[in-house]
């Protein structure tokens, strides 16, 4: 053998060259529609068609969902003023642990609602997605009671003053919200029912069912609500609905359900523990009660979303036809196309 063929034989095996097949040299079989004038037209006369249907059912479901909507923090505070003094009075009233926080607030129901009612807490200008308050938790301390002393990732709510973890530990679990709802029609109480509200997902696999609170709230400064030291963390539905941290601002999270029709024009009372200190941070809160359809909540981006985008192309169709017949273009032979000419030599 030649010293000639023994370096062709060296650079072939170096070589890096992937073997050809038509898979890599995307060379398979495909669909390449000729997108012609009649194609387009049909195409989005179709998309428009369909969408704006759905469009007007989604507008139609949200207008049919019945909802109260009641801010009550400034009302709820024995001032409602804007300068400085003011702020100080309510951040001292709501600091002060001796101070009676209950709040009546009487709404009336605007049309039938019916059963099962679901009551929610919002909050406005509440930043849950901060990057410190998100990490600042342990998801296998409340998993476990094994991995109890797991709290370096919970600063600066990871442990009391002698050292004992907290549980559950983390920002999050510490500014658990901790306003109270009690409803009643005619003096009539309406139970909230608080049962099932937070994901399955959360209370048999996030949460532990032999994760007890520890060391919670123990010491100063007190930042929400309370738990129950006899329950364990998957049972404490509050809690799990309050650690699935919202993505933006302005957010809802449900506090229950109410089993009970309410009658259109109805007179209702709501006894309101006003505990959650927003005021210091200029948030907003707001009870809501609101009934659901097919499509959930009232949301009435959806329904425009679709009405918007069909009409754009019902428009565009429009367009496209007019030109079409007005003034049409004479269309290629799509045998000169590329795969076309490779399907005539072969």
């Amino acid at each position: 053998m030649s010293s000639g063929d023994e370096v062709s034989q060296t650079i072939s095996k170096k070589s890096k060259k992937p073997q050809y097949s038509r898979f890599t040299q995307q060379e398979l079989p495909a669909c390449k529609p000729i997108l012609t004038p009649g194609l387009v037209i049909t195409t989005l006369i179709s998309i428009g068609i369909i969408f704006i249907p759905i469009g007007l059912s989604s507008l139609s479901a949200s207008e049919n969902v019945v909802e109260i909507v009641d801010r009550y923090d400034d009302a709820c505070v024995p001032s409602t003023g804007n300068d400085e003094a003011a702020k100080r009075e309510r951040l001292s009233f709501i600091q002060n642990a001796k101070t009676n926080k209950t709040c009546i607030r009487n709404l009336v129901v605007p049309k039938k609602m019916k059963h099962p009612i679901y009551v929610y807490y919002q909050l406005d200008n509440f930043y849950q997605n901060h990057r410190r308050y998100v990490k600042s938790r342990s998801d296998r301390q409340y998993r476990s009671p094994k991995y109890e002393g797991d709290t370096k990732t919970c600063d600066p709510e990871s442990e009391i003053d002698d050292h004992k973890p907290i549980v559950p530990c983390g920002l999050i679990a510490w500014s658990l919200f901790n306003d109270t709802y009690g409803i009643s029609t005619k003096s009539n109480p309406v139970p909230i029912n608080k049962k099932d509200i937070a994901w399955g997902s959360d209370k048999s696999s996030k949460f532990g069912s032999n994760v007890y609170p520890k060391n919670f709230q123990n010491q100063d400064p007190i930042g929400g609500g309370k738990l129950n030291e006899s329950l364990p963390l998957s049972e404490q539905e509050d809690l799990l609905v309050w650690m699935r941290t919202a993505a933006l601002p302005n957010f809802r999270k449900l506090y229950g359900r109410i089993e009970t029709d309410l009658e259109a024009n109805e007179k209702i009372s709501v006894v309101i523990q006003n505990n959650y200190n927003t005021y210091s941070f200029d948030s907003r809160k707001q009870l809501v009660l609101s009934t659901t359809t097919w499509i959930g909540g009232k949301n009435d981006f959806l329904g425009k979303a679709y009405i918007t985008v069909g009409g754009i192309c019902l428009f565009l169709a429009i367009a496209f036809l007019l030109t079409y017949v007005i003034k049409p273009r004479p269309l290629g032979d799509p045998a000169y196309l590329s795969w076309n000419l490779n399907s005539a030599e072969l």
